[in-house]
């Protein structure tokens, strides 16, 4: 038997009913490219570009040799030099690569012990999807494979490598491979990544990397205090009621797949709700993507969510999935879903129901496997009322509503969420700057936030840039915030001092995790006040 007789018709054995595939003899399993490239990208995210390409190399080498082995015994071939030449025709037949054979050119120098041209390389077609033109050749595994084929078929340490590449803009991969002898000082840079400590390098430092990680995590959670420590574990900071229902809520919907419509003031904080609706649901593996609806031009909102074909427009100068696509397996947040145009309303209408979309110029429909929340700033009833939304369609949506509180209806967040955002701001710009002084606080906890939670976290940054202290006062505030209390004073609403006393002097104590002496300090009393001052408040002090 020669290499050419190989035939993908005899090779595959399948049951059209389903179940285990072979392919010469041994099992193999039906992976989507694209599916590949996505674990290509995590591993050059997770391990950085070396060590991704040591992995890919290797599982490569590993993937030809084992091959090499398993074809000698598994066909009657006529001789060694047919059964050497079969990894390329079975690479060919596997739809990896298109393996011609080169003409060397005497210029280029001596000939190679095995020359090819690569065509249609699909590691070089997924790492351009995901990364674009690299600098250096990128069909790691498919090198690694035909050095091991060949080491195998040769008894001899035998290297392949790319001389031209796909992946780094040349017309075809051109590949080269030389016994270890025959390369010399050239091969020396590919070495390491067939071997085991380039990787065992990468995974050293990258364990050092994390260990220090940690290291300062646990001492960013002990200076922003127990509230922040005692946080959910999807990194939200409550302890007002209002928010713990909400979130009570949120928990318990996530666990039914099902629509859920989240109202609210511009920035409360429903996206971040959104998310924590998805990692709390069986969906969490999958893609959480958000798109807001009133930011997308009208003429290309349906593009944007549904995909287009080739050609359909002006500029669709390729296929492209949609959002909906992109969601498949996850979650899909419509953001602003009251700025919808009606003719959208009802695309959207027949998606929820149909669970299928047709892209822009295609005649098919695609399934798609999404839970969709959608999330508005509007009165969406009556926009109902008023015939500027859909009613079947706002009631599709409205399976379960979640009404996201604003700040001036959770004061007990304020601070907690204050401190939070000091502490990214402060990490992020450099600045040594702990906490807030004790007028400063005041001030955020009086001030009426009508920007939400989003001006909360811009004051503060901005607090933590014109700080001058380790501590923000109240003069590093804007302006409108530190009028709260003139502002407050002015109102018709004016409470009692001794109730404002006590309302800040058991903040303090619910921030400093119920530590008196600490309270004292932080509220500039003794700590025989402190306690006389819990005792009038039915508190029981401890020694």
């Amino acid at each position: 038997m020669r290499a050419t007789d190989l035939d993908l018709r005899e090779l595959l054995q399948f049951d059209p009913k389903g179940g285990v595939i072979r392919f010469a003899g041994e099992r193999v399993l039906l992976l989507d490219a694209v599916a590949l490239g996505l674990l290509r990208r995590e591993l050059i995210d997770t391990l950085g570009t070396s060590a991704a390409r040591a992995v890919l190399t290797r599982f490569g080498y590993a993937h030809g040799w084992r091959t090499a082995e398993s074809l000698r015994s598994g066909f009657p071939w006529d001789n060694e030099d047919e059964w050497r030449k079969a990894g390329g025709r079975l690479h060919t037949l596997q739809g990896l690569v298109v393996v011609e054979a080169a003409v060397h050119d005497p210029a280029m120098g001596p000939k190679p012990f095995v020359e090819s041209i690569w065509h249609d390389s699909y590691e070089a077609e997924q790492h351009l999807l995901h990364f674009g033109r690299s600098e250096e050749a990128v069909c790691w595994t498919l090198t690694g494979f035909a050095s091991g084929y060949l080491s195998c078929a040769h008894g001899r340490d035998i290297y392949s490598r790319e001389e031209r590449c796909r992946g780094k803009g040349d017309a075809v991969c051109h590949l080269v491979a030389r016994p270890l002898e025959e390369w010399g000082d050239a091969i020396s840079p590919y070495l390491p990544f067939y071997r085991q400590a380039c990787l065992d390098a990468t995974l050293t430092h990258m364990t050092e990397e994390l260990k220090r990680t940690e290291q300062r995590l646990r001492a960013r959670r002990h200076e922003l205090g127990p509230e922040i420590r005692a946080a959910s574990p999807s990194g939200l900071v409550v302890q007002s009621e209002a928010m713990t229902r909400t979130l009570d809520l949120a928990r318990r919907v996530a666990q039914v797949d099902t629509t859920v419509l989240l109202t609210g003031e511009s920035g409360v904080g429903k996206e971040r709700v959104a998310r924590f609706i998805h990692e709390e649901s069986t969906r969490t593996g999958g893609p959480f993507v958000a798109i807001n609806c009133g930011a997308v031009p009208e003429s290309l909102l349906e593009s944007e969510l549904f995909g287009h074909a080739k050609g359909s427009f002006t500029g669709a100068n390729q296929d492209r999935p949609g959002l909906f696509e992109a969601a498949n397996g996850g979650t899909l947040l419509l953001d602003e879903i009251g700025e919808v145009p009606p003719l959208m309303q009802v695309k959207l209408l027949r998606v929820l129901q149909e669970r299928e979309v047709r892209r822009v110029g295609e005649n098919r429909n695609r399934p798609v496997n999404v839970r969709v929340l959608a999330a508005t700033n509007r009165d969406l009833l009556a926009d109902v009322h008023a015939a500027r939304f859909r009613q079947d369609l706002y009631y599709r949506l409205r399976v379960v509503e979640i009404r996201v509180p604003p700040p001036r209806e959770r004061r007990e967040d304020i601070l907690p969420l204050a401190r939070t955002f000091l502490a990214q701001s402060s990490e992020r710009t450099g600045r040594k700057v702990t906490g807030f002084t004790p007028a400063a606080a005041n001030h955020l906890i009086r001030y009426r936030w009508p920007g939400n939670v989003r001006e909360l976290e811009n004051a503060v940054e901005r607090a933590v840039v014109l700080a001058t202290k380790t501590r923000v006062d109240a003069d590093d505030l804007p302006q409108e915030v530190g009028l709260a209390l003139s502002e407050a004073f002015a109102s018709d609403d004016v409470r009692p001092l001794s109730d404002v006393e006590r309302d800040y002097i058991l903040s303090v104590l619910r921030v400093v995790g119920g530590n008196r002496a600490k309270a004292a300090e932080k509220l500039g009393i003794g700590i025989a006040t402190l306690y006389r001052k819990l005792k009038e408040y039915g508190k029981t002090a401890q020694p």
